[in-house]
């Protein structure tokens, strides 16, 4: 038996070859059997990059200048064939409609058995185990097309744990799944190292994975490892404005460090106003399918800031693209600034209302992220000057200067989801409704893009002040620093909806949601006496 270490990396260099910069350059460390290795840092830093060199589609389909070694199981990565790579490394992608090749979940899940010949007999077996395991065994005969983001994130991950791999490379495998999902894929994490898989977590949710005690964090800044350690070192090593902490720690050394924050200054909901937005008894079924959404009733008014909260398949992004004309009610009416959206045409639709999807992949075509983000204004046929300055307002919003000429399917995964926001903010429609705006984005790009599009002292920095503002997020922690309104739908029903102080205080409301309160929301509700609103963790270190 081979008594080598799973994963051996040794002075491993990468360069793209469309790209002028190393995408990560020097990396060595090596994984034990049964070792949880957390994988952190902002999103470009190399982390996609390094799972690539590791199962083995650098060099294959991501051809560049390579150096260093990759060994696994003693064997340079580059000698072996796909096939046996396959059977030994699991490897679930940030972006699971890249992986998703099968039409029904069944077959999805059984295609690497089939590519090995496993009798029918036994692969059916495997394929219900690895199902039940995630807790989605009633998806079984489903259509994978019909099936939300955060199920087909589970339906990928049941995909490489039906292969039983000895080393299992996750790349933002919570960024689609609602709290409570995290939560179990967590739990099935932690419970797979300890039965000896090597586990490498690549993970912009850091508080959440440091809940199963990783047993060492490797942390990248600009393709270069800055710490490798145990995760009780971690808070000394980082930035807390880089990297998303628990709230108690970044308190501490926000206050130890005399950061002045300020609470961000959330736009004034006019409620009183003329609805911009209107769901009127809203039901909706796909052809010949179940029913996603019941009796909607929901209005918007100028100045809401919503976070769409809830459990993954609960209809959430079925709602809001009935908002943007995509989908039409079975029954009931969708009111646009007074139109119904029936009657609206694409254009009309697309000045009125911006939409941000979940994969970026579904909206990014052209050949540079210049072109990217001037094809929608020009085709709203907005004067040249004006495509010009929403696009420089855009890029510089997004954190997306230098990258211009940069073909935007060849960045990584969290800067071509700010790709997507920054094409849909140089359209500047009057509402931005935004899906998992946060997956695939560390704590600094997201707070940077987040404070600029919603924070009503930085309104000058955009392009337009929008009239309202929605995201579907599983980010609870954005719902309580940017939200002034919090929507909860489960079973394509709404269950509540109001300010977020009276929303998320109600534990057993959210327990029903699938939401699992974080240490920023205990700690603004600790302290909410005395602040009166919910904040960011920085802001809350003036309040002992």
């Amino acid at each position: 038996m081979n008594s080598s270490p799973p994963l051996i990396v040794e002075n491993l260099s990468f360069r793209y070859r469309q790209r002028e910069d190393t995408a990560i350059s020097d990396v060595s460390f090596t994984v034990a059997g049964g070792e949880l290795l957390l994988i952190a840092g902002a999103s470009g830093c190399g982390k996609t990059t390094l799972a690539r060199c590791i199962n083995g589609l650098i060099p294959r389909s991501y051809k560049g200048e390579i150096s260093g070694t990759v060994r696994l199981y003693g064997e340079e990565v580059r000698d072996i064939h796909p096939s046996r790579i396959a059977q030994s490394v699991g490897t679930l992608l940030q972006d699971p409609e890249k992986q998703i090749l099968g039409a029904y979940v069944s077959n999805e899940v059984a295609f690497g058995l089939e590519n090995l010949g496993i009798p029918r007999p036994e692969m059916i077996d495997r394929v219900r185990a690895a199902l039940e395991r995630l807790n989605i065994g009633h998806l079984y005969e489903r259509e994978t097309f019909s099936l939300s983001g955060g199920e087909k994130q589970k339906v990928a991950l049941a995909g490489a744990l039906v292969m039983e791999p000895k080393l299992l490379i996750l790349d933002e495998p919570l960024a689609s799944l609602d709290p409570v999902s995290a939560q179990e894929a967590l739990a099935i994490f932690r419970r797979l190292a300890d039965e000896g898989i090597a586990v490498l977590v690549v993970e912009h949710r850091v508080e959440d994975v440091l809940s199963i005690h990783p047993d060492r964090v490797l942390y990248m800044e600009s393709g270069e490892v800055r710490y490798l350690g145990p995760p009780d070192d971690l808070a000394e090593k980082v930035d807390i404005q880089q990297v998303k902490l628990p709230a108690p720690i970044v308190i501490q050394k926000a206050r130890a460090m005399g950061m002045q924050a300020k609470p961000l200054d959330l736009p004034s909901r006019d409620a009183a106003a003329a609805p911009l937005l209107e769901f009127k008894q809203v039901n909706f079924h796909y052809t010949d399918g179940p029913q996603v959404l019941f009796d909607i009733d929901l209005t918007i008014h100028k100045g809401d800031v919503i976070a769409l909260l809830g459990p993954n398949g609960a209809g959430k992004s079925t709602l809001v693209k009935h908002a943007i004309g995509l989908l039409k009610p079975t029954s009931g009416e969708v009111i646009l600034y007074g139109r119904d959206t029936r009657k609206n045409s694409v254009a009309q639709m697309a000045r009125a209302i911006g939409y941000v999807f979940q994969s970026p992949t579904q909206m990014l075509f052209a050949p540079t992220v210049n072109e990217e983000l001037a094809f929608g204004p020009r085709n709203l046929d907005l004067p040249e000057e004006t495509v010009e300055t929403n696009t420089r307002a855009a890029l510089q919003t997004t954190n997306l200067n230098g990258y211009e000429e940069y073909s935007p399917l060849a960045l990584s995964f969290g800067q071509q989801k700010r790709v997507g926001i920054a094409s849909i903010l140089a359209m500047a429609s009057r509402i931005l409704v935004m899906d998992e705006p946060t997956a695939g984005q560390d704590f600094a790009n997201h707070s940077r893009f987040m404070n600029a599009i919603v924070g009503a002292e930085n309104g000058a920095s955009l392009l337009a002040k929008f009239d309202a503002t929605l995201f579907i997020t599983h980010d609870l922690d954005l719902a309580v620093v940017y939200a002034n309104r919090v929507i909860l739908v489960a079973n394509g029903r709404i269950m509540a909806d109001g300010l977020p102080h009276a929303i998320l205080a109600d534990r057993q409301l959210l327990a029903a949601c699938r939401v699992v309160p974080t240490s920023l929301l205990n700690e603004n509700l600790k302290r909410l006496p005395r602040t009166g609103r919910f904040m960011s963790a920085e802001a809350l270190a003036a309040f002992a």
